[in-house]
């Protein structure tokens, strides 16, 4: 049995977007109540019933989580020009080598507004 398995992790940050056009809303300084998830992928264990444990992905994301809760996103390296597209490769950069069963990241800028990266093909 293969399953999907999502976290979901929430930080509060400001930003602005350097890169829009002029007078673009989005060019002013501006803050958002962040979600993410985490999507990751593999088989159930027949003895234990899970895939993995959610305290493994609480161990790998909270350093992170800590790094951009209630900070200027755009002071962050790598985050200069922090879109949800920019956040979601920064996130999946920083996780997928301490979890390769990692699959998705979402990021949630709005309560209406997404983007999933799922990795370079």
């Amino acid at each position: 049995m293969k399953v999907d398995l999502v976290r979901e992790y929430r930080f509060e940050a400001a930003h602005r977007l350097p890169n829009v056009p002029p007078g673009h809303q989005c060019q002013r300084l501006h803050g958002h109540s962040f979600k993410f998830e985490l999507t990751v992928t593999g088989p159930v264990d027949a003895n234990t019933g899970w895939f993995i444990d959610f305290g493994v992905l609480d161990d790998i994301v909270e350093p992170l989580r800590k790094q951009l809760d209630h900070y200027y996103l755009n002071e962050i390296p790598g985050l200069e020009n922090p879109t949800s597209e920019l956040l979601a490769r920064w996130l999946w950069d920083r996780i997928k080598a301490k979890l390769p069963v990692l699959s998705a990241v979402t990021v949630f800028e709005t309560c209406d507004s997404r983007c999933v990266y799922r990795g370079e093909e």
